[in-house]
């Protein structure tokens, strides 16, 4: 695998002949970000509380809705040519954008961590069906070295290696397989029937179930533009990264709610795994389990692009150093308090990207505006934003709080954005 330059400054735009993802090219790494293991995890917490047919609904309308939002805050990235935290400056002013690059960057390298936690302990638990008890392939720290350094080479190479190399002429069609293969194991061997007709327990609310499905795509938010960037018309930016990622994440979530409900009532992960390492000699879940690589991936070069923002030194090597870093966590760091924080810091970027679609498409209707230290309506949306998501969390909890949030913040941004500065004419790029 040849290595092509993976990025550019997080700060200086794309320039236009380097911007040369297409449709395909998009499709392709979204589909396969929107896969994983735990997408099938999520799937299986709404399993018993909202059945079959209600875990479906839910999954069905909060993706749709979340890819929406997502691709549109990928049209940004194709607008500007800009990474995720450097199109901030132009919504939060220069000294703005700064907390929540900085905030991104803890959150990645958390969550990088806990991508490779998680491919470890599908790695041992498969190795342990298939090798004796003592063996290297059931050891958790050989399997957790494995995919740090996997995910770090992956991350080091960039973007542009990763999905016209790796991606686009193979990667995709594996995942199709693996992703049948399981379809076509459920579909076998389980009563779909009997399991649709079979209400949840109602343990878990509807908008409780529709708040975790919309999660997952708006996960993304504080990610998409380090890859849009390289994207060369808008309407293909949106319509590849919508259709890639709805599909695959209903997909995987669905498959996640099915598997559990017909093999792992029990609801615990490992049953889970078992379950479907049990389709194909476990084929398609090794497959799944490689894909996961690629979410690390993911988690790893953007934490090295919002950092670039704060450190003035090359992505690739910031990137090892964070891969590195990534890697020794999860070798060594408790991770079970680590998690309530990275929530905790996740709950700020829905508002944030509320803000900033309505900064972006209507307030600026595209186009760049002019420079400012700090831009006080945005960041007075923002915080109202945050508040709202944790007043909803805290004391409605059967409301939802993700899209009411993001939804508010952008109204309070409009009202703001209007109120302080005028109509801003829209500045080309």
């Amino acid at each position: 695998m040849s290595i092509q330059p993976s990025t550019y400054s997080p700060d200086i735009a794309v320039p236009l002949d380097k911007r040369v993802f297409g449709a395909r090219d998009l499709f392709s790494l979204w589909f396969s970000l929107g896969i994983g293991l735990m997408v099938l995890q999520t799937g299986a917490l709404l399993a018993p509380g909202l059945g079959l047919s209600g875990s479906l609904l839910a999954i069905f309308l909060g993706t749709l809705v979340g890819v929406l939002l997502l691709a549109a805050v990928g049209v940004i990235g194709s607008d500007t040519g800009l990474s995720s935290m450097a199109a901030l400056k132009l919504s939060l002013g220069t000294q703005g954008a700064s907390l929540p690059a900085l905030l991104n960057l803890l959150q990645l390298i958390g969550w990088g961590s806990f991508e490779i936690i998680v491919m470890r302990d599908a790695a041992s638990l498969l190795g342990a069906r298939a090798f004796s008890e003592g063996s290297l392939l059931t050891s958790p720290l050989f399997w957790t070295l494995v995919f740090g350094a996997l995910a770090t080479l992956l991350a080091v190479s960039g973007p542009l290696t990763f999905v016209r190399q790796v991606l686009r002429k193979w990667g995709i069609w594996l995942l199709l397989a693996a992703c049948l293969w399981l379809t076509w194991n459920l579909f076998a061997k389980a009563d779909l029937a009997a399991l649709w007709a079979q209400a949840g327990d109602g343990s878990m609310p509807f908008a409780v179930g529709f708040d975790i499905a919309i999660a997952m795509p708006l996960s993304w938010l504080p990610l998409i533009a380090d890859y849009s960037r390289f994207g060369k018309r808008a309407k293909n930016v949106f319509g590849g990264t919508a259709l890639g990622f709805f599909i695959g994440n209903f997909w995987l979530m669905s498959l996640g709610v099915a598997y559990t409900l017909a093999f792992a009532p029990s609801g615990e992960v490992n049953a889970l795994l078992l379950a479907l390492a049990g389709a194909g000699l476990g084929i398609p879940l090794l497959l799944i389990l490689l894909d996961e690589s690629e979410n690390a991936f993911a988690d790893i070069h953007s934490a090295a692009v919002s950092s670039g923002i704060l450190l003035r030194l090359k992505v690739e090597h910031l990137a090892l150093a964070i891969g590195v870093i990534c890697t020794l966590i999860a070798c060594f760091a408790p991770l079970a308090q680590y998690q309530n924080f990275l929530l905790l810091i996740g709950s700020v970027f829905a508002p944030l990207f509320g803000v900033v679609l309505v900064d972006h498409f209507i307030l600026r209707r595209r186009g760049l505006g002019v420079a400012a230290n700090l831009r006080w309506p945005a960041l007075l949306a923002w915080l109202g934003g945050v508040s709202t998501y944790h007043l909803l969390a805290n004391l409605y909890p059967d409301v939802g709080a993700t899209l009411p949030a993001l939804v508010l913040a952008g109204l309070l941004h409009f009202i703001l954005g209007r109120a302080f500065s005028g109509v801003r004419a829209p500045a080309q790029a």
